[in-house]
């Protein structure tokens, strides 16, 4: 018998979760699912990330839930657009085998008309993000006199959203008599004030010591000086050739212009940030999951919700303002029992944080030597010849071409067929490396750190940088295209490197992208003969490099334009944007593996989170969920 039924759960939903590969319920399963199947009390849980915690509500919920009633009887309040559609996917997946469940998915940046249909049709569990709660409660679509339990998860991080606001006017539509189950990884004393608010005498559970990190997870920080962070993250991830991983940044811009610059120096990579449409967002995650990505390059809130098995190690790129998010960061590893790493890349001002954070974790960090390029080389080397013993033959389709094998190395040993086929890859890196530095600093060295806003070079002008000239093309946004496609549809068409490649600026209608100058004229050739979809593709120097046709002020207007004059407030790349002078090039380092140009970027889109202003606490919501 499966452990599940011993707890309560019926056998259709066991038959359904064991196909899934649940075998035996994770501690907060084990001890959650048997309190709120009784239904009777209000409950907190207090749990990392990665335990299992919505099946510790959702089987419950579909013990509880009248299914012979079309009305909500549940609200799952959670804080991102991920966690909302893992949520209610998985409680699909759950109930696959009963008759009537209605599940309906509430989130920003889809077609709320959609989202009105589907509740209109009847829904008995609702799982929603609080904006676009809000906003169709704003419009009287919905009713929730009839909610019989309210599940808030991840309640720190939606306080932290800046969601309290919302939370109060979603719970003010449903009755008093409902129970109230909250889901939390760490318990500030916001989380504790909702207990308070909406509780009654709530039964409280917790996984571990409060606020601490999963078990399972190695915490390891390396210091550098802050004009070798991108070249040392780099090194690092060469020196982990199986890394599966996600690469946390404090702020969208940063996200997409690591992501662009690993694009460029050979990784597979992409972002994953708050501007991204849901398709595009969805693009990427479908990317990741299916492993086509190495790297994936996140914000705080829009990792959230990312369930993905096996990621292997997080890498703190710059480390959290607030220290209880490198508690949800360091979660995405170490899931469902499997071991993780979670790295921070740090400068010597940012010791004393880890010193906090580890209090806050109760574990304690190991200081790491950033690996020697001897140490890279020598890792790169074996990693190819584990995967050579390891690769998978079809003996089938190989078998007929064997003989022409055979005599290309008729006249070679088995020893020089070995040196050159690993060389065919180990050349590379031992060239690359051969000269590599040391990119470690001490602890104590501060001079030449600068502070984090200026750690990644100064704010990006309107002019080329040196070497490449500034060029127009008339696709943009509006045609489909992500930063990574149109860096794609530009080295693929005009047969160059994404590393000649620099600043993609993406408009509407038209974008402005960087190249080195001494394939200006290769590109603009090769273009003169293409259309896409039916309209002449053209490229031409752009007047921001050469100082014509523009002019700068409190904001900045071409002239003679193309798509009508555009003005920008601010100056810079979107009123703020940095461009890198620590990474790609400038770096000293260059990334390894293939190239893959289907999406190492992504355009941004004003439209589609939900929108608000200030929660709880006077912090202002974030545009992510």
């Amino acid at each position: 018998m499966n452990p599940f039924n011993e707890l309560g759960i019926r056998e259709d939903i066991v038959n359904a979760i064991t196909e899934l590969g649940f075998e035996s319920p994770t501690p907060i399963q084990e001890s959650a699912i048997p309190v709120l199947l009784s239904g009777s009390n209000d409950f907190v849980g207090l749990a990392q990330t990665g335990t299992g915690k919505t099946a510790a509500f959702g089987l419950p919920l579909l013990e509880l839930i009248d299914y012979k009633k079309n009305f909500p009887q549940a609200l799952i309040l959670c804080p991102t657009r991920e966690l909302c559609l893992q949520i209610s996917n998985d409680i699909k997946n759950y109930a696959k085998n009963l008759s009537n469940v209605n599940v309906v998915a509430v989130y920003g940046g889809a077609n709320i008309v959609n989202q009105l249909r589907d509740i209109k049709r009847g829904v008995q569990i609702v799982v929603a993000t609080p904006g676009r709660m809000k906003d169709i409660l704003n419009r009287k679509a919905i009713d929730f006199s009839e909610v019989s339990y309210v599940v808030l998860d991840e309640a720190d991080e939606m306080l932290n959203m800046g969601f309290q606001e919302d939370i109060d006017d979603i719970l003010s539509t449903t009755p008093k008599t409902k129970k109230t189950w909250l889901f939390s990884a760490t318990m500030p004393r916001e989380v504790r004030a909702i207990a308070q608010n909406y509780m009654t005498d709530p039964k409280e559970l917790t996984m571990g010591t409060k606020n601490t990190g999963n078990v399972n997870i190695e915490h390891e920080y390396y210091i550098v000086k802050a004009r070798d962070k991108y070249a040392a993250f780099k090194r690092i991830v060469d020196y982990t050739p199986d890394i599966f991983g996600i690469v946390f940044c404090r702020t969208k811009i940063e996200t997409q212009e690591i992501a662009e610059s690993l694009v460029k120096d050979g990784y597979n990579a992409d972002a994953l940030h708050g501007d991204l449409s849901q398709q595009q967002r969805d693009k990427v995650m479908k990317r990741y999951r299916d492993r086509s990505l190495q790297l994936l390059i996140a914000t705080d809130v829009a990792a959230r919700g990312i369930d993905v098995n096996e990621v292997t190690h997080v890498i703190n790129y710059s480390l959290p303002d607030e220290i209880a998010n490198y508690t949800h960061r360091s979660g995405r590893t170490g899931r469902a029992g499997k071991s993780g790493i979670s790295i921070a890349i740090i400068n010597s001002r940012e010791v004393g944080k880890i010193r906090q954070i580890e209090k806050t974790i109760g574990k304690q960090f190991t200081k790491a030597e950033i690996p020697s390029g001897f140490d890279v080389v020598e890792k790169q080397l074996f990693g190819l010849v584990h995967k050579v013993n390891e690769v998978e033959v079809n003996d089938k389709q190989i078998d007929q071409y064997l003989p022409r094998i055979m005599d290309e190395f008729a006249d070679m040993s088995k020893e020089d067929i070995i040196k050159r086929f690993v060389s065919l890859e180990f050349n590379r890196f031992l060239e690359y490396y051969k000269s590599a530095r040391d990119l470690n600093a001490d602890a104590d060295d501060r001079g030449g750190d600068r502070r984090e806003r200026g750690e990644r070079g100064e704010r990006g002008s309107r002019s080329a940088s040196e070497g490449f000239t500034r060029l127009f093309i008339n696709l943009g946004a509006v045609d489909d295209f992500s930063r990574g496609d149109l860096l794609g549809y530009i080295c693929n068409n005009a047969g160059i490197s994404g590393k000649s490649v620099g600043k993609i600026d993406m408009k509407g209608v038209f974008s402005f992208f960087e190249v080195e100058t001494e394939f200006v004229e290769k590109i603009t050739e090769a273009f003169k003969p293409i259309d896409f979809h039916g309209r002449d593709v053209r490229i031409e120097v752009s007047g921001e490099s050469t100082g014509g046709g523009e002019r700068r002020g409190g904001g900045e207007r071409r002239s003679g334009g193309y798509g009508g004059g555009e003005r920008r407030g601010g100056g810079g790349y979107g009123g703020g944007e940095r461009r890198r002078s620590s990474g790609g090039r400038s770096s000293g380092e260059r990334g390894s593996g293939f190239r893959d140009f289907s999406g190492g970027g992504s355009r941004r889109s004003d439209g589609g989170g939900d929108r608000g202003g200030f929660g709880g606490g006077g912090r202002r919501r974030r545009n992510n969920d």
